[in-house]
């Protein structure tokens, strides 16, 4: 199978993992600040983007293995993972199999278990097909808030630009979503000892933010950062905000591990 990945810029390696059927417009935003004072490396999941799109349904640990092997072929030794959403999963998920992950960053991110809470049917409500256009921006309401969308029309109209060109289409966005749904972390997450941030939107519909509590809770090395009134797609309603706690982070944990 193939998997696609890009990078940019130099220094410690960045690794951005998309959410469910998102491209990688969905990092444009976090990309743009980090590539420079790091290497950014940005990957489609199997079936998003340029990746192969093999028949599903997917699961969590088949794309930590994934990412093991595109950070294998590009012959990097420590990262540090941001993902949002099912991102976020399989970063906690591989952080837990493979030893390159130097931190985690989640956003809107749920540990899956018998505590987590997650809205399946809100996700769905996400999915629009890509040569629909007034479909791709309706269903941008599942993971930006509503002020957002009124106040940055702008955006909304990119971001239905982008879907069109590089979301999953709904065969793969099926098989990635019964991932999202299936996933249950594999070990207590007490031992999942690496230093993390969870970046969290209060009003996220899909992943409520009770999900970013028990993460702080039960992560030992966790730092909480929310975001009152904003959905699942924090990183794109939140970019200054998301991405100066995630450069601060980086660099207090690149400066105490040097």
């Amino acid at each position: 199978m193939s998997l696609y990945y890009d990078t940019w810029g130099s220094g410690e390696t960045v690794v951005f993992i998309e959410d469910v059927g998102f491209g990688a417009w969905l990092w444009g935003w976090q990309n743009d600040a980090l590539a420079g004072p790091f290497e950014t490396l940005v990957w489609d999941l199997r079936g998003t983007g340029r990746s192969d799109v093999p028949e599903g349904p997917y699961t969590v640990p088949q794309m930590a293995n994934d990412l093991e092997a595109v950070l294998a072929d590009h012959g990097v030794r420590n990262v540090h993972l941001v993902g949002c959403g099912l991102g976020g999963m399989v970063a906690l998920d591989y952080a837990q199999r493979h030893n390159r992950a130097e931190t985690l960053t989640l956003i809107g991110t749920t540990p899956g278990g018998d505590e987590a809470e997650r809205n399946i049917d809100r996700l769905d409500d996400a999915f629009a097909p890509r040569d629909d256009e007034e479909a791709l921006a309706s269903s941008l309401e599942a993971v930006l808030s509503a002020a957002f969308r009124e106040q940055h029309p702008e955006a909304v109209e990119r971001i239905t630009a982008w879907r069109a060109e590089d979301d999953a289409g709904r065969e793969a966005w099926e098989a990635q979503a019964a991932a999202f749904e299936g996933y249950e972390h594999r070990d207590p997450l007490y031992e999942t000892t690496v230093p993390t941030l969870v970046l969290h939107g209060e009003d996220d519909e899909i992943v409520p933010f009770s999900n970013a509590e028990l993460l702080d809770r039960e992560l030992p090395r966790s730092e909480l950062e929310a975001a009152p009134e904003a959905g699942h797609l924090v990183g794109v309603e939140r970019a200054t905000g998301v991405n100066d706690a995630i450069i601060g982070f980086l660099e207090a944990h690149v400066e105490s591990d040097q």
